[in-house]
């Protein structure tokens, strides 16, 4: 009984000695160990904790309550976020006061009660085939970094990638004898072998054939299409050519980073491209994430039909 009491107590004082950050590092230490969440989701989680500890001030985490929870959402809310990013919030809330109960930090889970937000139908933003078009020849070419661009723009579009698996792409990723890239998505170390089409290998081949060793200079790099002196580029580097491409070609629309990703799933279903091919190439472990696709090509169709069709 005494060394029960005894190991109690220290628990009680490890727990306190903790305090706010020090709840958060363990953690995200522990789901990335456990469930190997990627590094931007990780991120996002310490945005969303590390928000919420500096809203609490001197409270505990462990001394958090539903009322406190919702407090702070209806302080967002009044603050402008949208219903999204607060199912978000309560979602990364959840998993942290969820860990915090099962490493009997606390007894019970504050946010256990608390529903999450009604979400309407997202749709996400695409881009005709003609945009496309516009947006991939939008780079000038002439110059290494445009042809650069030129190649990223191609292969995005060609494999369907999101901007965090473009720039982290390396050298021994492609293989163009096959006409493949292998691509690591960072969720749980899946790996995706996906086809890139003959304008896109054409792109690429010219890319690295007179352009890379340009802008690598004398430095050396494994990144397939590295930064300044080698380094990897930053997804927000290249998200910024994206809206600047975007502009010279006429497109003046808020786009999402994964606007060519969303063109390259409507297109092929516009296509005839099945579902569940659709999602394999997309890397979506849920069926039901991918079938938001098949409502925008609906979307688009409906929009065709009645602008063309005599009886629209």
């Amino acid at each position: 009984m005494v060394a029960l009491r005894a190991s109690r107590k220290k628990c009680s004082a490890d727990s306190h000695s903790l305090m706010g950050s020090g709840f958060i590092d363990r953690f995200l230490d522990q789901i990335w160990l456990t469930k190997g969440i990627a590094q931007n989701t990780l991120d996002a989680y310490r945005r969303d904790l590390s928000a919420l500890e500096g809203w609490l001030g001197d409270i505990d985490f462990t001394e958090v309550t539903a009322a406190k929870v919702l407090d702070y959402l209806a302080m967002r809310h009044r603050a402008g976020i949208s219903a999204r990013t607060s199912a978000r919030e309560l979602s990364t809330f959840r998993a942290f006061f969820g860990y915090l109960v099962r490493e009997h930090m606390m007894s019970e889970d504050p946010t256990s009660a608390i529903p999450l937000p009604k979400l309407g139908k997202y749709l996400p933003a695409t881009l005709s085939e003609g945009e496309v078009e516009r947006l991939l020849a939008a780079p000038d070419v002439e110059s290494p970094r445009g042809l650069r661009d030129r190649a990223m723009l191609e292969l995005m579009y060609a494999a369907g990638l999101r901007v965090s698996e473009l720039v982290g792409l390396k050298l021994t990723s492609l293989n163009l004898r096959q006409g493949v890239v292998r691509v690591d998505s960072g969720k749980g170390g899946k790996d995706r072998l996906l086809p890139i089409g003959e304008l896109a290998m054409d792109w690429v081949q010219r890319y690295l054939g007179e352009a890379r060793v340009l802008l690598l200079r004398e430095h050396a790099s494994e990144m397939l299409f590295p930064g300044r002196r080698g380094a990897p580029m930053t997804r927000q580097t290249f998200w910024y050519a994206i809206k600047r491409y975007a502009l010279a070609a006429g497109i003046e629309r808020s786009l999402s980073p994964h606007v060519l990703r969303h063109a390259f799933a409507t297109h092929l279903l516009n296509h005839g491209a099945d579902l569940r091919s659709v999602q394999m190439m997309l890397g979506h472990s849920d069926l039901s994430t991918t079938q938001i696709y098949t409502h925008v090509a609906a979307t688009r169709l409906k929009s065709l039909h009645e602008a063309h069709h005599p009886r629209a």
